[in-house]
C-alpha cells in the first residue's frame, strides 16, 4: 500500500550584484540571506529567535547511494558547513549552496501546499532583495532570478523530494520515474531561448521547452552538479531509514507558473504512488533516455516519436496520456488519499486539461504553462522587430521572465493563472504547514527560538541552560502536526516544560 506522498522543493536561485565593479556570488548570497534574517529578527523581536537558528549537519549524508554504493569516480555533493544556513519559522531552510541562495520549502502534504510554500519562497527572496538594498551603497542592487542557467554553461537546480516506501525495489522506481521525467517536460518546462548543448546553436534549437535538459548526461547516478543523471540515487531519507526513502528529483525546471508547479509535483506524486502499488503494468523503457530528454525539450511540435527499447515508438504526449489514464483507474480503484483526495482529483483534472490543450494548440495554454507564456511573449517581440533567434535581446528577455523583482518580471505580466491567494502566500512566509512535522519545527522556532541551537529536517536541538543539549528527534514526517502536537505546544509555556512532557 502506497504511503502518503509528503513532498518538498529546493530551489537554487540565480543572483547578480548590479552596480558594482565585481561581485563574489557567495558573498552576495550571504548578504542577501543575512539581510533578510536580520530584518526578520528585528521585526519579530530578539525573543522570537527563528531566523538566527542554524542548520544541524549531524545527519547529513549526501554520499549514500540507493544502489548500495557509488560507482568508482562518483562525485556526491559536498556539505558546505561554513556557509550561511538558517531555519525559518515557516519550517523552511534558507542557505547558501554552491554560490547560490537556496530555499527549501518545509515538508508539505500535497501539491497545492507546495505551490503555496513555493510562492512564499519567491516572496521571501523579494523581501531579501529589498532588505539587502537598504544595506548596499547607493547605485548597487542584488537581483535574484528564479531560473536554471547563467548562459555560461552553468546550471543550477530546482529539486523535488518525495517520501517513498523503503521496500519498493529501486529498479522499479527508476523504470517508471525515468519515463515520467522525460515526458512531463511538455508541461513542466520553463522555456529557454537557444541551447547550451555542445555542438548545437540557436539555428538548431531556436527555442526549447526546458532550461535543464541541456545539462543531463547520465541515466542514473549520484551526482547533482556534474554528469547529472535523470534519476538521482541519493539515499538520504531525513526520516526513519528502515521505513522510508526520499526520492530526490533533480531534473525539473524552476517554475513561475503555479499550474506548472502544481502539475510537476502532483503528477509525479501520483505516478510514484502507482509505482509503490505496482499499478503500472506497462514499462516505457527508452532506447536512449538522455537523447530523449533533450529531444523532448527541443520539440515544440510535441509530435516527435521516441524509440523504445523494444523498437516501438511513442510520443511524450502519448506517454503522459497513458499515465493519466492509469492514474484515473488507480483513483477509481482505491482513491487518492496518499496525495490528498481533493488535491489529487484537481491534479487529474488539470493534467487532462493541459494535455488536451497541448494536443490541440499549445498557445492556448499561455496562461498556465511557463514555456508557452515565455514563447508567446518573446516570439511576438521577435516578429515585431524582425529578429533572429540568436539576437541577444531575446536572451535578455528570457532572463527577464525569471526576474523576481515585481516591477521587472515578465512572468508577472504574462497573465499566468494563480492557485493560491496573496493572503495564503503571505502567511506561508512565516507560518508552517499544519499537516506535517514542519508544524512542530516552525512553531517551536516561533515560541522558543532563543532556546534552539540548531535544527534540521528530522530533529531540533534545545539548550535550556542545563547540560547536555537535548535533541528532539522527528523521524516521522507525518507526525508533529497541529492535530498531533498543537495542544501540547499551546499548553507549554517554556521549552523545559515541552521537553519534560515529551520525555514522559
Amino acid at each position: 500500500m502506497a504511503i502518503a506522498k509528503i513532498v518538498g522543493v529546493e530551489t537554487e536561485f540565480g543572483i547578480m550584484l548590479r552596480g558594482a565593479a565585481e561581485s563574489n556570488p557567495i558573498a552576495a548570497s550571504s548578504l542577501l540571506i543575512n539581510a533578510y534574517a536580520g530584518e526578520r529578527a528585528r521585526q519579530a523581536g530578539a525573543s522570537a529567535g527563528g531566523p538566527k537558528v542554524g542548520w544541524d549537519f549531524e545527519d547529513e549524508s549526501p554520499g549514500n547511494d540507493a544502489r548500495g554504493g557509488p560507482p568508482p569516480g562518483a562525485l556526491p555533493p559536498e556539505i558546505e558547513t561554513h556557509l550561511v544556513n538558517i531555519v525559518l519559522t515557516n519550517g523552511a531552510r534558507y542557505y547558501v549552496d554552491h554560490a547560490h541562495p537556496e530555499l527549501s520549502t518545509p515538508e508539505c502534504a500535497d501539491a497545492r501546499s507546495i505551490v503555496r510554500f513555493d510562492r512564499a519562497a519567491e516572496e521571501i527572496l523579494v523581501a531579501s532583495m529589498a532588505a539587502a538594498k537598504r544595506l548596499l551603497p547607493d547605485g548597487q542592487e542584488l537581483v535574484v532570478y528564479k531560473n536554471n542557467s547563467d548562459r555560461k554553461g552553468n546550471s543550477y537546480g530546482c529539486h523535488e523530494n518525495y517520501l517513498m516506501d523503503r521496500l519498493v525495489p529501486f529498479g522499479r522506481i527508476v523504470t517508471h520515474a525515468m519515463a515520467h521525467f522525460i515526458t512531463r517536460q511538455v508541461f513542466t518546462g520553463a522555456g529557454k531561448v537557444g541551447t547550451e548543448a555542445a555542438g548545437l546553436t540557436s539555428e538548431d534549437v531556436p527555442f526549447q521547452l526546458t532550461q535543464r535538459a541541456d545539462f543531463f548526461e547520465e541515466e542514473v547516478g549520484l551526482e547533482t552538479t556534474l554528469k547529472r543523471p535523470i534519476v538521482n540515487t541519493r539515499d538520504e531519507p531525513h526520516a526513519d531509514s528502515q521505513k522510508y526513502r526520499r526520492l530526490h528529483v533533480i531534473c525539473g525546471d524552476a517554475n513561475l507558473s503555479e499550474t506548472a508547479t502544481f502539475l510537476k509535483v502532483g503528477t509525479t506524486a501520483i505516478v510514484l504512488a502507482m509505482v509503490e502499488d505496482d499499478f503500472l503494468p506497462r514499462d516505457f523503457i527508452f532506447r536512449a533516455p538522455v537523447w530523449c530528454m533533450r529531444a523532448v525539450s527541443y520539440d515544440r511540435s510535441l509530435r516527435l516519436p521516441l524509440e523504445l527499447a523494444d523498437g516501438a515508438t511513442i510520443t511524450a504526449l502519448d506517454v503522459q496520456w497513458e499515465l493519466l489514464d492509469r492514474a484515473r483507474k488507480y483513483a477509481d480503484a482505491g482513491g487518492l488519499a496518499v496525495v490528498g483526495e481533493e488535491v489529487g482529483a484537481a491534479v487529474l483534472a488539470e493534467w487532462e486539461a493541459v494535455l488536451t490543450g497541448l494536443e490541440a494548440d499549445p498557445m492556448q495554454l499561455a496562461d498556465r504553462l511557463d514555456w508557452v507564456a515565455k514563447y508567446r511573449i518573446i516570439d511576438a517581440y521577435r516578429e515585431r522587430h524582425g529578429l533572429q533567434w540568436s539576437d541577444a535581446r531575446l536572451a535578455a528577455m528570457d532572463l527577464q521572465y525569471h526576474d523576481l523583482r515585481p516591477d521587472k518580471s515578465l512572468a508577472r505580466r504574462a497573465g499566468l493563472r494563480t492557485l493560491v491567494s496573496p493572503d495564503e502566500v503571505a502567511s506561508a512566509m512565516t507560518e508552517p504547514p499544519t499537516d506535517t512535522r514542519a508544524y512542530f519545527r516552525g512553531t517551536c522556532l516561533q515560541k522558543w527560538g532563543d532556546a534552539i541551537v540548531a535544527a534540521n529536517w528530522d530533529s531540533l536541538v534545545f539548550d535550556i541552560g542545563k547540560d547536555p543539549l537535548r535533541r528532539v528527534p522527528m523521524m516521522e514526517p507525518s507526525r508533529g502536526t497541529a492535530a498531533h502536537v498543537g495542544m501540547l505546544l499551546a499548553e507549554c509555556t517554556t521549552p523545559a516544560e515541552l521537553l519534560e512532557r515529551l520525555g514522559s
